[in-house]
């Protein structure tokens, strides 16, 4: 250390570091969320060090490979298994999953074995960040606890915050440097240090009064897209039923300047926070005798998706075809959680799937993105199965095509001449410029 840095305090040192960018900068956990802001880091000139407990992970990056789909590396990123390496950095941002468990109650595993891993290795000088989503209180109530059992001081030696992440994967227009980082600290001086570690790096920085805040922050934007999701689904089938066409009502109702924002059916909720976040504040909100009965209807609304797109494509099949679903062969078009990425997360897709299999229909599909299944924990007897190699005649082969992600690039105006049936759970045909006969909008 040089000898001027000697006299200097914890967060002296660390605030000096940040604004020279000296500071090495830790990423805990390398995915969606993680791989990204480590890679801006290192565009902005930080040196950067990446740990994952998924060793292929950490060999692909340090051969400058990728493994997500819509990000490249120009060069190796340094990245290591080893937790002991955590006194190298200054700063400790936690970028890993908050799953739900099979009672749909919040799952902290991840978090707490990656806090557990680092915490031993805490000195002074350090700023230990949380972005992965969580409910109000995990930051103080469970991070907190950890530092100050190393018998460091929060605030004069070690810094804490909540800085919730935002990523939107695949979407070109907002990217780690241009989405608004909200950023909440334990004490004002673990503020001051969190401030000073992302506005190097994102354009906009939204200091909050406390963790609290932040974490609350973050629940409110999924909540309040869920909860609008629910009601425009309900809508879906409300429309469905009385033989009006939704989209065409949306669209309309958008023309409206003020005081409404469009939101667009689907088959579901899927990605790695819409269909997980609420759940986080209803369970929290039971310990202060609050019941969340919005919340939840606007969850089970959504939740109840995959099994609408099935009754719909029965019904089609029976008035179109003549056919029930026991015995019938459906195409998946579209496997992924959203389109033009290949993240599985929570995709609605793969309930589809089981659930049309529990029917007696035989499935298969095709996905640009998504040339494999991968593992998971809910549907791991999918995993392993492979994407089919698209051709305009693909569909002909099957009884029905079923729309459930809109990706771009799929030539629908193919799919619709030579598919018996299409259903089309995203109005992607009609976007697409196709109108056909055979197609029945899910």
């Amino acid at each position: 250390m040089p000898p001027f840095l000697t006299t200097m305090t914890p967060r002296e040192q660390l605030l000096k570091k940040l604004a020279d960018k000296s500071a090495v900068i830790g990423i805990y956990g390398l995915g969606y969320v993680g791989l990204p802001l480590a890679l801006r880091f290192t565009e902005v000139g930080y040196p950067v060090l990446g740990f994952d407990i998924d060793k292929s992970k950490v060999d692909a990056l340090m051969q400058g490979r990728s493994y997500i789909e819509h990000i490249r590396l120009q060069k190796p990123l340094t990245a290591t298994t080893d937790f002991s390496r955590t006194p190298e950095c200054d700063a400790l941002i936690v970028c890993v999953p908050t799953p739900l468990n099979k009672f749909r109650e919040p799952d902290l595993s991840f978090v707490m074995n990656t806090v557990d891993s680092l915490a031993p290795y805490l000195r002074p000088g350090q700023i230990l960040s949380l972005e992965s989503t969580t409910y109000p209180g995990t930051t103080e109530e469970e991070l907190r606890p950890r530092v100050e059992a190393r018998k460091l001081k929060i605030g004069d030696e070690v810094f804490l915050c909540f800085s919730p992440e935002r990523e939107d994967p695949g979407n070109p227009e907002f990217v780690t440097r241009t989405i608004p980082k909200v950023v909440g600290g334990s004490t004002p001086a673990c503020l001051e240090a969190g401030l000073a570690l992302y506005k190097p790096v994102i354009e906009k920085v939204v200091p909050v009064s406390s963790t609290r805040v932040a974490e609350m922050t973050k629940l409110l934007e999924n909540i309040h897209r869920a909860v609008n999701i629910g009601l425009v689904n309900e809508m879906k089938i409300i429309c469905d039923r009385m033989g009006i066409d939704v989209h065409e009502v949306i669209r309309a109702a958008a023309t409206k300047p003020f005081g409404f924002v469009p939101y667009w059916p689907g088959p579901g909720l899927g990605g790695h926070c819409i269909p997980i976040d609420p759940f986080y504040l209803t369970w929290k909100a039971r310990e202060y005798g609050i019941g969340t009965r919005f919340i939840e209807l606007a969850g089970e609304i959504n939740s109840a998706m995959p099994q609408h797109v099935v009754n719909r494509l029965a019904l089609a099949l029976d008035m179109r075809c003549k056919k029930g679903l026991n015995g019938s062969r459906i195409l998946i078009m579209g496997i992924a959680y959203k389109k033009n990425v290949d993240d599985m997360r929570e995709s609605p897709a793969l309930r589809i799937v089981e659930l049309l299999e529990e029917r007696g229909a035989l499935t298969a599909f095709h996905d640009p993105y998504v040339p494999v299944i991968p593992p998971s924990r809910e549907h791991s007897r999918l995993a392993g199965r492979e994407s089919l190699a698209w051709s305009a005649d693909l569909a002909a082969h099957y009884d029905a095509a079923l729309i459930v992600t809109d990706h771009d690039g799929v030539d629908y105006a193919a799919l619709a001449n030579s598919s018996p049936l299409v259903v089309d759970t995203r109005n992607a045909c009609r976007k697409a410029g196709v109108e056909s006969a055979n197609v029945v909008l899910a």
